[in-house]
């Protein structure tokens, strides 16, 4: 059984930045393709990134674009979203996702995390 757990969410203002971990029970990046979702109150949960599971090729919603980076590190077993010039519309419950492939849909996913809140005041 795959188990996620997010941490790292916090308050910031705009323009700050902050980093996301996904912690992984195990060695999954090589099972699994992983993503980045967040749902803000009263919407639906949406994409915000995802890595491909064997050549760890990376995209990214456009209202992300060029402000947020995933990578993985092996070692630790845990991915991570660096997101900087946070901006208020970022705000939202972030969660991390694993499954058979890199996916922009929610459903592709068979694993989540429970969620990390984000805040950006302005």
């Amino acid at each position: 059984q795959v188990q996620l757990v997010e941490s790292g969410g916090g308050s910031v203002q705009t323009g700050g930045s902050l980093r996301l971990s996904c912690a992984a029970s195990g060695r999954i990046f090589s099972s699994y393709a992983m993503g980045w979702f967040r749902q803000a109150p009263g919407k639906g949960r949406e994409f915000v990134g995802r890595i491909t599971r064997h050549d760890g090729l990376t995209s990214y919603t456009d209202s992300v674009k060029g402000r947020f980076t995933i990578f993985k590190d092996y070692a630790k077993n845990t991915m991570y979203l660096q997101m900087n010039s946070l901006k208020p519309e970022d705000t939202a419950v972030y969660y991390c996702a694993a499954g058979s492939y890199a996916s922009i849909s929610s459903s592709a996913y068979d694993y989540w995390g429970q969620g990390t809140q984000v805040t950006v005041s302005s």
